[in-house]
């Protein structure tokens, strides 16, 4: 009988990570708690509240159908990064031995006008190796001060007869993009497909691959390709395209992706987290991007759940890699024209995120080290200039939004503000050169970004150094001792 060639693949995988579930088994027992299989282990969870108040309740704990595909030599999070962190603690010795920062789509809405209102409930995930003796799962926020306190826990027994080791039906063929080694010494990327009916699974694919290709196009991930696995499924969609109910278009897909998120005409998201999570769970990942099968200007990023991008948007080689910066890396959004849900911060505290600043102590500047020597702190530039050139696009833009015009439209002075951008930003001082640039995170005052221009800013094509650095320190976390 001849074996598929997908499905040899998929073997061999399976077989090559077994050899590697025992050394991370063997890791698991120094540390006092053993892994059964490596399976990987999904914990489920409501998280409830508004601007002021928060809460948690367990949904249920699953036995996910692959295996641990992780680093097992570095089971803990020494990156500090993330407005959440979950901790994995042997019960018996009180030890920690997983966790990670994250960050959520409820971290973003808290910020929201809404929250301020109103309660709203979002369905969460986290994801560790399947322990076999009990451990503690305990969550954790940042406080005022950027210090993690703890503010759920819950205790899981790995006999509890209610966990969920159910076999799910597979929701598509699983497609190997990119193969470099054995998952648990490589970066798993997933990309998944929404809104691609049956006969477009070709087109998914095609853009998968066309997308890729600008990812390995840009450093650091241009440098470190061979760090990477990537992997892609797209569930058929009974319809194509998504929702966009700001035009009221609504699609019922597979993951659920929809533009407007928080009211933002142009953020793109999905809400079924429990449906995105089973789609997911048949690929070996630690990182996710959604392509949306739409051509409206859209896409989003939040650390370590997934980015997306509107696939056949002629912006989205762009907004791929800018969002997946996000989702990779934890990067903040340095640009602080555009219009936002969320509300302006009222104090000013140093963020987490590693490209950003708030400079309150400008002789220990987190990035102090790449400072190109004589360069002032802060850093002066042509700030006002460029704010009366973004404000004018900015109603540009939001008139055709209005006016539902042809998306040719809004494509074209996308273009024509990139091409602006490019020559204001070459005519700089100080550009190319590490320094505080005022302006960032949403806000023109009191935030600071490390160059002039960077992706993570503008429509260039490069991630500043910064940004770069924070980038190869993920991609070491998971394929590194």
């Amino acid at each position: 009988m001849t074996i598929p060639f997908a499905l040899k693949t998929v073997n061999c995988w399976v077989l090559r990570l077994a050899i590697a579930s025992m050394l991370l088994c063997w890791l698991f027992t120094l540390t006092g708690v053993a892994v059964a299989a490596t399976a990987t282990m999904r914990l489920d969870y409501y998280h409830t509240g508004n601007s002021t108040q928060e809460f948690f309740s367990l949904d249920k704990l699953i036995i996910e159908p692959l295996p641990w595909p992780g680093n097992p030599r570095q089971l803990v999070d020494p990156s500090n990064l993330g407005k959440y962190l979950f901790e994995v603690i042997d019960r018996n010795t009180n030890r920690v031995i997983y966790s990670r920062g994250f960050a959520s789509i409820y971290g973003e809405w808290e910020t929201t006008g809404e929250a301020k209102k109103a309660n709203r409930t979002f369905h969460e995930s986290v994801r560790f190796p399947a322990p076999d003796k009990a451990v503690q799962m305990v969550l954790k926020k940042r406080d005022a001060n950027n210090t993690f306190r703890e503010i759920w826990s819950v205790t899981i027994d790995p006999e509890d007869i209610f966990i969920d080791r159910s076999k799910h039906p597979s929701p598509g063929p699983l497609i190997e993009l990119e193969k470099n080694g054995d998952p648990a010494d490589k970066v798993d990327f997933l990309i998944l497909g929404d809104g691609y009916e049956y006969s477009e699974q070709k087109k998914f694919e095609q853009d998968a691959r066309r997308l890729l290709n600008v990812l390995w196009a840009t450093s650091p991930f241009k440098e470190r390709r061979k760090d990477f696995n990537v992997w892609a499924i797209c569930p058929p969609s009974s319809e194509s395209g998504i929702s966009r109910p700001s035009s009221k278009i609504y699609r019922r897909t597979p993951l659920g992706a929809t533009y407007d998120a928080f009211g933002s005409e142009r953020y793109l998201l999905t809400f079924d987290n429990r449906a995105f999570r089973e789609v997911a769970s048949f690929a070996p990942y630690e990182f996710v991007e959604i392509l949306a099968n739409n051509r409206t200007y859209g896409g989003g990023g939040i650390f370590g759940l997934y980015g997306t991008v509107a696939a056949q948007s002629n912006q989205a080689p762009y907004v791929f890699v800018h969002e997946f910066g996000h989702h990779f890396a934890g990067l903040a959004d340095e640009y602080y024209t555009s219009p936002v849900a969320y509300a302006p911060a009222t104090e000013r505290i140093e963020p987490w995120e590693p490209n950003a600043t708030a400079l309150l102590d400008p002789k220990d500047l987190k990035w102090q080290d790449l400072i190109t020597p004589g360069t002032p702190i802060p850093t002066p530039w042509n700030k006002d200039e460029f704010e009366k050139h973004s404000r004018e696009y900015q109603k540009r833009r939001s008139v055709i939004r209005n006016e539902n015009r042809p998306e040719e439209v809004m494509e074209a002075l996308f273009l024509e503000v990139a091409q602006f951008e490019r020559a204001f930003f070459a005519r700089e001082k100080y550009f190319g050169r590490v320094g505080a640039f005022e302006g960032a995170i949403y806000e023109a005052k009191g935030y600071y970004r490390p160059e002039v221009d960077c992706i993570m800013f503008t429509r260039t094509n490069s991630f500043c150094v910064v940004c770069r650095r924070a980038i190869e320190r993920v991609i070491n976390l998971y394929t590194r001792a």
